[in-house]
């Protein structure tokens, strides 16, 4: 397990960061399809909090994309790097999610996070966060759509249906409300970094063949769950 710290410079106020969200907005990639369902690694990331002790517990976890078995896993544990404000979570999180996955032993490739990417207020979360800082292809998938609006997806698995932000010019995309299992509530994909929503959609289903939520971030979930417990000693 890694113990990491808050970064020099780290953002501090409320306006700093959104500076830097302004600064990398204009690097992520959107016309790049991303790797193809089904091959090479799919990393899920997720973190666990301590907010009695101001602690984050960070976990990386490698899949074969093909057979959906664990290939690779690490843990990192941080202080809290920015407070609780919506739209900046991913300031919270970042530099122990990084750490977690430079501790891998090998390439992540398509990495999922537990979160949003352009379906973010500010058309900057996680997702697309983490991928412009990595070079990593990366997709958000979420488990409610946040301040977005959509139409209920058809009920069979793999219905899909947009995720609205209101634009200028009427509604904008920015991701798809997107029915995993037959019957059961959709969650919310949006694309992070260099890959297109319509492979982020079709690698999520490709990583749900038994429940609602990824694979990935099952595994990720319960393992950044199980760091924070030991590091509680």
């Amino acid at each position: 397990m890694t113990t990491v710290r808050i970064p020099a410079g780290w953002p501090a106020t409320d306006d700093q960061a959104r500076a830097v969200q302004d600064e990398l907005r204009g690097k992520v990639v959107l016309d790049e399809t991303g790797p193809p369902p089904g091959t090479g690694h799919v990393t899920g990331v997720d973190v666990a909090y301590d907010d009695e002790r101001d602690v984050v517990a960070a976990a990386a976890v490698v899949l074969d994309a093909a057979t959906l078995d664990v290939v690779a896993e690490a843990t990192a544990i941080g202080q809290v790097s920015f407070p609780y404000v919506p739209g900046l979570l991913a300031f919270r999180e970042i530099p122990t999610v990084l750490a977690a996955l430079d501790a891998l032993p090998c390439d992540p490739g398509l990495v999922v996070c537990d979160g949003y990417g352009l379906a973010h207020p500010r058309r900057f979360g996680l997702a697309s966060h983490l991928g412009v800082l990595t070079g990593l292809p990366t997709i958000g998938v979420a488990k409610n759509p946040f301040t977005f609006t959509y139409d209920d997806p058809g009920t069979p698995r793999g219905s899909a249906s947009p995720l609205l932000a209101a634009a200028e010019a009427g509604t904008e995309e920015v991701g798809r409300a997107l029915r995993t299992r037959t019957g059961v509530k959709p969650v919310f994909v949006s694309v992070g970094h260099r890959v297109t929503l319509d492979n982020a959609c079709a690698h999520t289903l490709a990583l749900t063949p038994a429940y609602r939520i990824p694979e990935s971030t099952r595994h990720a979930d319960a393992l950044c769950r199980r760091a924070l417990r030991e590091a509680a000693g």
